[in-house]
């Protein structure tokens, strides 16, 4: 069999049939846990929209099955058909398999202890800035190791690594959706140059953000 997909909880099926034996994986994040746990062979991405691991491809939600569709289009036809089918659909963009199905974002949105949530919005609007573990402990007027040990149980990371997410994931926006140079994109996210910056998308979504601009940006810039 050539390739072998799912779309959202039919990782399930493929899990129970034995084909994702030793594989990575995707499914939709509520139910990663649920896959984790009845199919410990399987190594479950919690935050890919899809998966490809030899010839079995797993997708996260019902709307990540179209990116995956994108996806298997691409390797057949290459990018620039996909791309026009994209346009077809009226999908503004085609979006790699390693972006986050859950946005740092919206995550933020979930909590609701109002001196981490006042500290999130600061740090939305201040991502230009330098931003320490010391300063938003200051501005939620509590100590650092006491607000440290507050925002992992609330978001369940830590201050500095929910910042590198959310530079990540602005920058990202900025890429696909302005004609921003990567320079001044990586100065108002925070990364101080495009260096930096270039380093951080290499190590996430191994690609620069030229090449992410390029392969990602929306049909319609």
């Amino acid at each position: 069999m050539r390739r072998v997909c799912s779309v959202c909880a039919g990782a399930f099926i493929l899990a129970e049939a034995g084909v994702l034996a030793g594989k990575k994986a995707a499914t939709h994040w509520m139910r990663c846990d649920k896959l984790a746990r009845e199919y410990p062979d399987t190594e479950v991405d919690r935050e890919a929209i899809f998966v490809k691991d030899g010839h079995v491809y797993t997708s996260a939600g019902i709307t990540t099955g179209m990116d995956l569709a994108l996806a298997l289009i691409e390797e057949d036809m290459g990018k620039s058909f996909a791309l026009k089918i994209a346009r077809i659909m009226v999908l503004f963009l085609k979006r790699p398999g390693n972006q986050t199905q859950y946005s740092t974002v919206l995550q933020a949105q979930e909590v609701d202890h109002q001196p981490i949530n006042r500290v999130i919005e600061w740090i939305y609007n201040h991502l230009h800035e330098e931003i320490t573990v010391e300063k938003l402990a200051e501005y939620s007027l509590m100590s650092s190791r006491n607000f440290a040990r507050v925002f992992v149980r609330e978001l369940h990371i830590t201050p500095m690594k929910y910042v590198e997410k959310l530079r990540i994931e602005t920058a990202c926006r900025y890429l696909t959706e302005t004609h921003l140079t990567v320079d001044e994109i990586a100065n108002l996210c925070g990364f101080k140059n495009s260096v930096t910056m270039n380093r951080m998308f290499l190590h996430t979504f191994q690609t620069t953000p030229s090449q992410y601009r390029r392969g990602f940006r929306s049909s319609f810039h």
